[in-house]
């Protein structure tokens, strides 16, 4: 269902601790939580006094870690709100930061970190809980929706890290045969994708990786699961990230049109029948999920794709991006690959060179999940940042030239995708 057309809401601070790869740092997440939050709070030119909520979201933790970050910066008594929803975590946690501002409060604090092991994990499976993502791996092993359908399973490329790890990578391995049994989709064209954001990595200071490699490194790294291989994939890591959000009122009140970005239109769709109860793979791995999101967040914002100059998608792997290429309607169904060979590097004005796509949209300028690393809670609001940062003129040598309009996706298993339209200040 589409919804009414939608207020805007600004975001006009956002900061970032430098992501690290899992277990290669020593900061513990309230450091992390607290020196996001203090970079989004002198973006904004605002005190912490002046929040009047806090979301915080993270995965791997104990309950109330939101408030042990904030607390480290006042005392103020506000709520502070403390959210789960697996990989869409930081989207999610702006979401609600953005509805809170859309009902009634002036300025609200989105926050996301995660102090990580090398691996996804299920904290409580051990322990007789029933698995939260169950529906979605029992339905990847269904009789009616069996492997052997798309391309017999070889054993695991990857050292073994858990089932819950492996189940993931099954599912989107599985998704990017059925893509390329259907469409015609290559190996080199998955490869492609993570050429080239590990290329734009290299101008992002952030990215736990900063590294270019060539399409041969990417294609001859270890094979995690046909046709997956290890620099196509993104590793767990530690790091937070902050977004100050606030209303329109609020941003003339303090003089920060400047650099206020509105978030014009944004949606969350969980899952839907053809998740759970078709057979696809794609599917399955939320293609239908973000493509309903986006259809919702288009029509609420009177735009169209053709509209959008920069994105940040969730690439966990190669493929997903290519996926979202056609769920985010940048090309139809099927032509994904089409537009990852139409891609050409261009110079920016900044002495960076990006990757466009069709001749128009530049896909993860800050090198995306492949190069940042995937501190689960921190990943959405670092692709808020980097967005805020786009279509403020203030990405350096990753600048997308002339960016008016942003357009973000992050997807969680389990399921939740959010797909969220950002536009840079206009009066009016």
């Amino acid at each position: 269902m589409i919804a009414a057309k939608e207020s805007k809401v600004y975001v006009v601070g956002v900061g970032i601790t430098p992501f690290a790869l899992a277990e290669k740092r020593d900061m513990d997440y309230p450091e992390m939580g607290s020196g996001a939050v203090k970079a989004a709070l002198n973006d904004a030119k605002l005190p912490y006094e002046a929040l009047e909520h806090v979301v915080a979201g993270y995965c791997y933790g104990d309950p109330t870690c939101g408030q042990k970050v904030v607390y480290n910066l006042g005392l103020t008594g506000i709520p502070v709100f403390n959210v789960n929803n697996n990989c869409s975590t930081g989207s999610t946690a702006l979401y609600l930061a953005r509805s809170l501002v859309k009902g009634g409060a002036e300025c609200v604090l989105a926050l996301g970190f995660e102090k990580m092991k090398k691996g996804l994990s299920q904290v409580y499976q051990d322990n007789g809980w029933t698995s939260p993502t169950s529906d979605h791996f029992d339905r990847f092993y269904a009789p009616e929706l069996n492997p052997e359908s798309v391309a017999a399973t070889p054993e695991l490329g990857n050292p073994h890290v858990n089932k819950f790890t492996d189940d993931v990578l099954k599912m989107f391995a599985y998704a990017a045969r059925e893509h390329m049994s259907a469409y015609g989709t290559t190996t080199e064209q998955f490869a492609k994708i993570a050429q080239k954001n590990h290329r734009h990595s290299i101008n992002n200071p952030y990215a736990a990786l900063q590294r270019e490699f060539d399409l041969d490194q990417i294609i001859g790294s270890p094979t995690l699961l046909e046709p997956i291989t290890l620099l196509q994939s993104c590793a767990t890591g530690d790091g937070a990230a902050a977004a100050v959000v606030c209303s329109e009122a609020f941003v003339r009140k303090h003089g920060l049109e400047a650099q206020a970005v509105a978030i014009r239109a944004q949606a969350m769709v969980t899952d839907t029948p053809s998740s759970l109860q078709g057979d696809s793979y794609i599917n399955l791995s939320g293609f239908d999920m973000a493509k309903r999101a986006a259809e919702i967040v288009y029509a609420n914002a009177g735009l169209e794709p053709k509209d959008v100059d920069v994105l940040e998608v969730h690439d966990c792997f190669s493929c997903a991006e290519l996926f979202m290429y056609e769920a985010l309607g940048l090309c139809p169904t099927g032509e994904g690959g089409a537009l990852v060979d139409s891609g050409e590097w261009q110079d920016n004005d900044a002495g960076g060179q990006l990757f466009k796509l069709g001749g128009q949209w530049v896909v993860n300028p800050s090198g995306g999940l492949e190069s940042k690393g995937h501190p689960i809670g921190a990943t959405g609001l670092a692709q808020c940042a980097e967005l805020c940062w786009q279509l403020r003129g203030q990405a350096d040598k990753r600048q997308v030239q002339g960016a008016k309009i942003g357009l973000q996706h992050n997807f969680g298993v389990g399921g939740a995708a959010v797909v969220t339209l950002y536009e840079s200040w206009q009066e009016g």
